[in-house]
Order: structure tokens, then C-alpha cells, then sequence
């Protein structure tokens, strides 16, 4: 397995839409596996293709706590066929938007399909901190970030606390 380097806002591929997969092949199951251990290793609960610079529609996610056991999650071509009227808040980070918080508002409950890394169907319901982190990763796949949730003055401000830290990132 190889971890994969992170992409820091701003960068203009976590702001395109991705292309779904269409081969599903050992390259495929490789890059998910890619995805998990870089996602564990961060640490995070949630990873999408285009924070890597794959464009393409694949996300993992695990939003298991200690001490239960993990439950590493790969979805490709994710999509949530239903949402729950009723809404949550959730402070939400981002690993390409590292260590700025804030809360955003989403469905609480959602039932999203997808193909495994072989391609066959699969379908599931999530609730909590699981819808959540769902909902954020595809919103990645679609070029959205958590920050566009934000009014704009935050927006800005957090955008030119990743510039300041990409500066410093870059010289070392």
C-alpha cells in the first residue's frame, strides 16, 4: 500500500466535478486501499478521490471510535437516493482544509448507492456521524467543499489561512 499526498485549499482540482468509474479492475481495489491507509494515517474518518488528485467518483470512509472494530468503507460512483427532512449539525473538518472547523447543517439521515471495488450494487442507510461524513465526501466528488457552506467573510478567512499555510508548507 502507498500513501497518497493530500491536496491543500485552494486547489483547483477540489473545486471540479469527477468523472464515475467505469473499469473495475485490480488498479481500482488497489487505489481504494491507497485511500484507506492514507485516510487512517492522516488521521481522518473520510477520504475522496480528488483530495489525492484522482478525479474520479471514489470515496472511503470510517467513522468507527475506539474500542469498536474499524469498518473501513470504499464507494464508488456514491449517490444519496434519499434524505431525511429532519437535519443535524456537525462540526465539520476536512483533511485538505487541515485543522479549521465549522458547522454545517445536512440531512440526518441518508440512503446512498454504490458500486464496491468489483462492481456489484450496494446500498445502505446512514445516521449520525456516518450521513455526515457520507454527504461531505460526495460533496467533494461534485467540486464542493465543506467552506462553501459558510457565509463568504469566513469562507475568505479560512481560504487565506490555507494559502498562508501552503507558503509555509513550500519553503520548507
Amino acid at each position: 500500500m502507498t500513501l497518497r499526498n493530500i491536496l491543500i485549499h485552494p486547489d483547483p482540482r477540489l473545486k471540479k466535478p469527477c468523472a464515475p468509474v467505469t473499469l473495475f479492475d485490480e488498479a481500482l481495489a488497489q487505489l481504494g486501499q491507497d485511500m484507506l491507509e492514507t485516510m487512517y494515517d492522516a488521521p481522518g474518518v473520510g477520504l475522496a478521490g480528488p483530495q489525492i488528485g484522482v478525479m474520479s467518483r471514489i470515496i472511503t470512509m470510517d467513522c468507527t471510535k475506539d474500542p469498536e472494530p474499524r469498518r473501513p468503507m470504499i464507494l464508488v460512483n456514491p449517490e444519496v437516493i434519499a434524505s431525511s427532512e429532519e437535519t443535524s449539525t456537525y462540526e465539520e473538518g476536512c483533511l485538505s482544509i487541515p485543522e479549521q472547523y465549522a458547522e454545517v447543517t445536512r440531512p440526518a439521515v441518508v440512503t446512498v448507492r454504490w458500486q464496491d471495488v468489483t462492481g456489484a450494487a450496494q446500498e445502505e442507510t446512514f445516521e449520525g456521524l456516518w450521513a455526515t461524513c457520507v454527504q461531505h465526501e460526495i460533496d467533494h466528488l461534485n467540486g464542493k467543499l465543506f467552506i462553501d457552506y459558510l457565509g463568504p467573510m469566513k469562507r475568505q478567512m479560512i481560504t487565506r489561512r490555507m494559502e498562508k499555510l501552503k507558503r509555509e508548507i513550500a519553503r520548507g
